[in-house]
């Protein structure tokens, strides 16, 4: 044959050219520069002396750091078996799909059909009437069907790319939770802790407030004490007692809040948990890594980089539907009226040629969506920069707040020894009858709201480094996400 089935030649040679002539239409992804070049991944001055950092790359398992066994089996415990987390992978799992969707408008579609009929014309229809026998007969036909939608304008193509990138955007929201779970872990680890030393100390409080209790009553058995005196005692034993159900309440909502993050029931982790330990000490020092590396670990600033990409490539999308689609259809196959004949030569039956589809009226259809989607791009643009800013000033704020930590610390270390003191010589005084109940009392509120404040000083600290990492995009490995 001189052409595919007999195809005219001239057909043959269109069809050349319009593959010799396709081009990709709409804007090509450029990579955004972050401009994190200028981030300053360093103390402010007046907390510089009291932070201890190194530009050592960040860990992917920071919490590591506090050296603290049960945080480290927590973390792997949630990154097990949390349903938040086990949500994102499948959300990877569906825009994986809508790729391999996308990517086959790229490739022909081929179809099998088979039909059997019997059929019968109207004696009294117009067949009938031009002399068609009227009897009832039978039709067999097998064949396939195929079709190719050819991307001449990179239709297919600017689709395919932009489902490309959704799959990056839902690899990334699964990381960034990977992130804030970890982080959301040891913040509620932390908290745990700082709640249960909370509790040992009023514990401590009520032994001291007990004794009081005990003097006073002894004073004033022996007439040298008042009404007075024994009623504040009990009061303000009491109000140290009231606190107790507080705390255990808050330490087994935590006991709950970490059970839920780890994908289990209710007390779940009380065997484990419910016996007090101390906070974990702060690492002695912190990699913070080189500020450029911030747009790699941040997994928000790689997701607003992928949906930036992906509403570019939309733009092409929208551009390819004002040309032409161009596409070949064709068909072969067999039929006859006895099923007998469907094996012979001359049963075969072909169509095979090119199709045309040109958009002429829409109603404005094509350039509103147009006009759509380079506002989206727009504003994924802008979306990425608001993201690489909010994550320089959590850095930033971040470790404000740690220094901040640090220098209180020491401070509130000195109120605590000096509260110690002044109830030991308040309880002196009142005992050898040197001092009025008055300022036992005093001495003993200022130092539980020391103990308390120092508690929740240590406590913070330990967050600050949480919140840290969180912000330098700790909790996962960028070099192994898929």
């Amino acid at each position: 044959m001189s052409a595919f089935f007999g195809l005219p030649q001239r057909i043959l040679t269109l069809i050349g050219a319009i593959f010799l002539t396709a081009c990709t239409v709409g804007p090509d992804f450029v990579k955004p520069e972050s401009g994190l070049d200028a981030v300053q991944l360093s103390p402010r001055q007046e907390h510089a002396s009291v932070i201890p950092t190194s530009a050592a790359a960040v860990p992917s398992q920071w919490w590591t750091l506090f050296d603290d066994a049960v945080l480290t089996g927590l973390q792997s415990r949630a990154l097990a078996g949390n349903l938040d987390l086990q949500m994102a992978a499948e959300r990877i799992e569906q825009s994986r799909a809508q790729l391999g969707i996308a990517a086959s408008q790229l490739l022909p579609s081929v179809g099998a059909n088979a039909s059997y009929t019997r059929e019968a014309l109207s004696e009294h229809g117009k067949f009938a009437a031009l002399g068609a026998p009227t009897g009832p007969n039978n039709f067999w036909q097998l064949g396939f069907d195929a079709s190719w939608e050819i991307d001449l304008w990179g239709r297919a193509q600017r689709a395919r790319e932009g489902a490309a990138a959704t799959l990056e955007v839902t690899v990334y929201d699964r990381e960034a939770a990977q992130v804030a779970l970890a982080a959301e872990v040891a913040r509620t680890y932390l908290q745990l802790r700082g709640t249960q030393a909370q509790l040992d100390i009023t514990r401590q409080n009520l032994t001291v407030a007990e004794r009081t209790l005990g003097l006073a009553e002894s004073r004033e058995r022996n007439g040298v004490g008042t009404r007075f005196e024994t009623s504040s005692a009990r009061a303000q034993l009491a109000t140290i007692k009231a606190m107790v159900p507080e705390l255990d309440q808050r330490r087994n909502a935590q006991m709950n809040a970490l059970a839920l993050l780890m994908g289990e029931q209710p007390r779940a982790l009380d065997g484990q948990l419910g016996k007090a330990l101390p906070l974990p000490a702060l690492p002695s020092g912190v990699p913070l890594g080189v500020p450029s590396e911030l747009a790699h670990r941040r997994p928000d600033i790689l997701r607003a980089e992928a949906q930036l990409h992906a509403a570019t490539a939309a733009i092409g999308v929208a551009k390819a539907d004002f040309y032409p689609r161009i596409g070949l259809k064709g068909k072969i196959g067999v039929e006859a009226f006895d099923s007998g004949d469907l094996a012979s030569w001359d049963s075969r039956f072909f169509s095979i040629g090119p199709t045309v589809y040109l958009p002429i009226f829409q109603g404005g259809r094509l350039m509103q969506r147009l006009a759509l989607n380079e506002s989206r791009q727009k504003t994924a643009a802008l979306a990425y920069r608001q993201t690489v800013l909010r994550a320089w000033h959590e850095v930033d704020n971040a470790l404000d707040a740690w220094g901040a930590q640090q220098r209180q610390h020491d401070e509130l270390l000195v109120s605590y020894e000096q509260n110690k003191q002044a109830l030991h010589a308040a309880e002196r005084g009142y005992q050898q009858g040197a001092a009025d109940y008055l300022s036992v009392l005093t001495a003993q509120s200022n130092l539980l709201a020391s103990q308390t404040r120092l508690n929740a000083n240590a406590t913070n600290a330990t967050l600050t480094v949480v919140n840290l990492y969180k912000s330098l995009g700790g909790g996962w490995n960028p070099e192994v996400a898929q």
